[in-house]
């Protein structure tokens, strides 16, 4: 493990970290988005169109705007105890991604560079809980 020293000797930060900070920052963010998500599903649940009612929600988006609400609040919470170095969130953040991941495929139809940048944020953010995520003195 390497860890980066000032001139006075105090230790800065250690590898890695900025992966776990990473990590935090994109499940809370995905949260918060999944929480707008929520919102515009109650909004706009007669609005969509139908086949992409049919082929996404299967005729009832007011169901899933209460999954994305549940799912939008776990993930803010995963990311915050990321953050604080919980064990256990790390293993939590794993599943979250990658089902993260595989619940972005049937957007690539209607939004095919938003659904490619999900999953590889999501990507991104397995490799950071993976690789970095189980050292818990990488924070300060």
């Amino acid at each position: 493990m390497t860890t980066v020293r000032s001139v006075e000797g105090e230790q800065l930060y250690r590898q890695g970290t900025g992966w776990i900070v990473f990590a935090a920052s994109i499940l809370a963010i995905g949260g918060a988005m999944k929480i707008f998500d929520a919102i515009w599903a109650f909004m706009y649940d007669d609005e969509v169109a139908e086949p992409v009612q049919t082929i996404l929600f299967e005729e009832d988006l007011t169901s899933w705007g209460w999954v994305w609400l549940a799912v939008g609040i776990g993930l803010i919470v995963t990311g915050a105890c990321v953050a604080s170095g919980a064990q256990w969130a790390r293993w939590v953040g794993l599943v979250a991604a990658s089902l993260g991941a595989i619940a972005a495929m049937p957007w690539i139809y209607y939004q095919p560079l938003w659904t490619v940048l999900s999953v590889l944020l999501m990507i991104l953010v397995i490799y950071a809980l993976a690789a970095h995520g189980a050292r818990r003195d990488a924070w300060i």
